[in-house]
């Protein structure tokens, strides 16, 4: 398996049900925010991510915001959520998902990270040896460094015969 092919792919993160995640024996959820829970600096958290943490919460899935940004970025969006965070995680290193391990008291076996990026979120989850899942973004970026890297992503995407599950 090529470590930038994700073990999963849904569409959205808010289409991932407890069941699937109970199925696939995870228990914990690190989370992306740009483009994952929502859009890329937008401070504000879309009804359908309001409801998907408030079901998983209840199936008793523990989830952590990790992200590359910035503490100023991260945090009150996580605040508003409920949820924890860890910022400038550094993905694709693996030194965020090993703070998330030991903060939240987990083994690697059930842990998954959920983001849009193959080249930070994919990576790091394979890198680390949890279940990467990648979601389509949100919304896509208009910054230059942002489109090439997507058309990248493209392309390797296309060698990734696994479907949605």
């Amino acid at each position: 398996m090529s470590l930038f092919y994700p073990c999963y792919r849904f569409h959205r993160v808010w289409e991932i049900s407890p069941e699937w995640f109970a199925a696939q024996g995870i228990l914990v959820a690190l989370l992306d925010v740009d483009n994952t829970l929502t859009t890329h600096d937008n401070p504000e958290v879309p009804h359908e991510v309001r409801r998907w943490i408030a079901q998983m919460q209840k199936a008793g899935i523990k989830l952590l915001v990790l992200s590359n940004n910035r503490p100023e970025r991260v945090e009150p969006f996580a605040r508003q959520l409920g949820l924890g965070c860890i910022a400038n995680a550094a993905k694709p290193l693996t030194g965020g998902v090993r703070r998330a391990q030991e903060r939240l008291g987990v083994q690697r076996q059930g842990m998954a990270i959920i983001g849009d990026q193959l080249f930070t979120d994919v990576l790091c989850g394979n890198l680390a040896g949890i279940v990467s899942i990648l979601v389509e973004p949100i919304e896509l970026e208009p910054f230059l460094f942002f489109k090439l890297k997507r058309a990248v992503e493209r392309v390797l995407l296309r060698g990734d015969r696994r479907k949605e599950p």
